[in-house]
C-alpha cells in the first residue's frame, strides 16, 4: 500500500468516525480533529493488536465461521476509545459493538479499494484498444 492509498484509507477512516458519532449508537468523538487522531490510533491498533487477537481467538473464529471478528473489532474499537482523549463510549461494550459494525458498513461505502484500481490497469495493459478516456475519467476521480 503506497502513502496516497493509506493516506485516503485514514482520511475515510476518519470521516467515518466522525459520522458514526452524530449516530445515536452512543460513541461520541469530540471534534473531527479527536476523529483523524481516533482514526490512526484505530489503524494502528488493528495492525499491531489484532494478529495477537486472531491467534488467540482463533479456535472461536472456527466454531463461529468468522463472526467472532464482531468482536475482536469491538474490542480494538473499545481499546481505542480508552486511548484517546475525546473519545467515549456511553453504553460501553455494546457502543462497542454498534461503533464496530457501524465503521464497517460506512467503510465498505466509503473506500475506494486500491484491488479495483490494480486490476484495471492490468485489464489497460492487456486490453490497449480500450478507450483511454475512461481511465482518465477513473483516475480524475480518484486523485
Amino acid at each position: 500500500m503506497d502513502i496516497v492509498s493509506l493516506a485516503i484509507a485514514w482520511l475515510v477512516t476518519s470521516v467515518s468516525f466522525f459520522i458514526i458519532s452524530k449516530l445515536p449508537i452512543g460513541v461520541d468523538i469530540d471534534s473531527f480533529g479527536k476523529a483523524m487522531v481516533s482514526a490512526a490510533v484505530f489503524g494502528l491498533l488493528n495492525a499491531l493488536v489484532r494478529p495477537i487477537f486472531l491467534l488467540f481467538t482463533f479456535p472461536a473464529l472456527l466454531i463461529t465461521f468468522g463472526l467472532f471478528m464482531i468482536v475482536i473489532n469491538a474490542a480494538i474499537f473499545g481499546l481505542a476509545a480508552w486511548l484517546v482523549e475525546g473519545f467515549r463510549l456511553r453504553w460501553g461494550i455494546w457502543s462497542a459493538l454498534l461503533g464496530a459494525v457501524a465503521l464497517g458498513f460506512i467503510n465498505s461505502l466509503g473506500v475506494a479499494d486500491s484491488r479495483y484500481e490494480s486490476t484495471f490497469r492490468l485489464k489497460l495493459q492487456n486490453s490497449p484498444d480500450l478507450a483511454y478516456s475512461h481511465w482518465e475519467i477513473l483516475n480524475s476521480y480518484l486523485y
